[in-house]
């Protein structure tokens, strides 16, 4: 049996992040030591599960989906490529940033603004912007 504390000197999560991930239904305590809570071991893989989902960008409603409440996960492999492919599109999109922003360290350009290739950076973020903020206005709030 581990303790709040113990759990939360463990895994790097504060305690209160440990309230919330029991509260939303992520992890179960299973007693009371005085005021502390009581976990058991298991949680301790539950809890790694949770930071690597979240590493990866799953919201908090997918990883419960994944882990269940009655401690075996569910990986659904459609989901996880799914994943998968999204941060392969965020890589390529970081990437093509990464490499416009060099461009603009070595770029000839007197003034960046007289740059062709900063003015399409400049479009195409505002393009993403845009984008963004119209596709998290239509999504229902999971966290």
């Amino acid at each position: 049996m581990l303790d709040i504390s113990e759990l939360s000197r463990l895994s790097g999560f504060s305690a209160s992040k440990l309230r919330y991930y029991e509260d939303v239904g992520l992890i179960r305590s299973v007693g009371r030591r005085g005021l502390k809570r009581l976990y058991e071991n298991e949680v301790k893989a539950r809890i790694s599960l949770i930071a690597l989902a979240r590493t990866a960008g799953f919201s908090l409603l997918e990883i419960k989906e994944m882990i269940g409440t009655d401690g075996t996960p569910n990986l659904e492999r459609n989901v996880l490529v799914a994943k998968a492919d999204a941060l392969d599109a965020t890589i390529k999109e970081l990437t093509s940033l990464r490499d416009g922003l060099r461009h603009i360290v070595k770029c000839t350009a007197e003034n960046h603004m007289d740059c062709p290739r900063f003015q399409r950076i400049m479009r195409v973020a505002l393009t993403k912007k845009k984008t963004a903020a119209k596709a998290h206005r239509n999504r229902p709030s999971n966290d």
